[in-house]
């Protein structure tokens, strides 16, 4: 038991040193961004028609703390954040953690949504995949599979749109109606999202159901033929009872391990997808902080926060890992 206690706490102490260096990372990325908040500040009071001096920019520096040594500035940064505050957005001049509030959750609800879809389907089609002597099956679900990597999410998203807009009259976009967008939750609102979200959530589950079923077919397909499965069946276990007790158990081990690389996959995917169905949460913003307004405190806030959801599924995975399988327990226990 305290070999395994240490394990959890190794764990958790390489888990919060790579959250540490992401943030390094980041809020370095942050500085290099030519200009910083107190000039484009200015130059938006600039552009109301106030008179900006050099006196007025160096003073704003001061007021946000752009004077202060740049390791200095990184360790207050990385100690609010680990807070859950990240200060105001350099261009809209709302406060971070505010301003994402219930938009990060969303974002993530949804990845989570999507990561559930696609291994609720892709594990026992993948495991039937690598199991079935049937050439027809095979060849249809590797064909299924091979659609899903092909045809890209953006490109699934636009089709549906249209299709939608076409037969049904309804583009289906935004996860809210307009008379819910802006009001409290209730079990009003939360069926509006419900009947709204499904589509990205397919979207977004959509090639990931693709790859995690090759993920498992592979898998599967290396345990089914070694000898222990073999040894099994000899001594008279079959059917459903063989494949899950021996192949199954262990070719699933690495997939729990790959859920937090998963979800990294697809939150890449959700900024393009958000825009495509004009979804209003985080992969939408941090479109705009990137790519439109600059804005570097709000996209390293909704990075940080990414990695940060990232690194405790994979501690959460290395922890059920040990538990889950005999091998890594017995490396830990001894």
């Amino acid at each position: 038991m305290l070999e395994f206690l240490r394990f959890v706490l190794i764990r958790a102490f390489l888990a919060i040193l790579t959250l540490i260096l992401v943030s390094f990372i980041v809020f370095s990325l942050m500085e290099m961004v030519p200009g910083d908040c107190a000039e484009r500040y200015v130059a938006f009071k600039s552009s109301q028609g106030v008179t900006i001096t050099a006196a007025d920019i160096d003073a704003e520096r001061v007021r946000l703390g752009l004077d202060r040594p740049y390791l200095l500035r990184w360790g207050s940064w990385i100690v609010n954040a680990f807070q859950g505050e990240f200060g105001d957005s350099c261009i809209l001049r709302l406060n971070i953690a505010q301003l994402l509030g219930q938009k990060f959750w969303l974002s993530l609800g949804l990845c989570l949504s999507s990561l559930v879809l696609a291994y609720t389907i892709a594990i026992p089609v993948g495991i039937l995949a690598a199991t079935s002597k049937n050439a027809l099956l095979n060849n249809s679900l590797r064909l299924v599979s091979y659609l899903g990597l092909a045809l890209p999410n953006f490109l699934l998203a636009l089709m549906i749109m249209l299709f939608s807009t076409i037969y049904f009259g309804d583009s289906l976009t935004g996860l809210f109606s307009k008379e819910f967008r802006d009001v409290a939750w209730s079990w009003a609102k939360v069926k509006d999202f419900l009947g709204h979200a499904w589509l990205p959530v397919f979207i977004l589950g959509w090639s990931a159901t693709a790859f995690a079923i090759q993920t498992v077919r592979a898998l599967m397909s290396d345990e089914v033929g070694k000898l222990y499965v073999t040894a099994a069946a000899a001594r008279g276990v079959s059917g459903r009872r063989l494949m899950m007790r021996y192949p199954a158990r262990h070719a699933l081990s690495p997939i729990i391990n790959s859920l937090g690389f998963d979800l990294n996959r697809i939150f890449n995917e959700l900024p393009i997808v958000a825009l495509i169905l004009t979804l209003t949460e985080a992969g939408s913003l941090l479109i705009e902080a990137l790519a439109r307004s600059n804005d570097q405190q709000l996209a390293g806030a909704i990075i940080f926060m990414l990695t940060a959801s990232i690194v405790a599924i994979n501690f959460l995975t290395d922890v059920i890992l040990a538990l889950t399988d005999p091998r890594v327990r017995r490396s830990i226990l001894g």
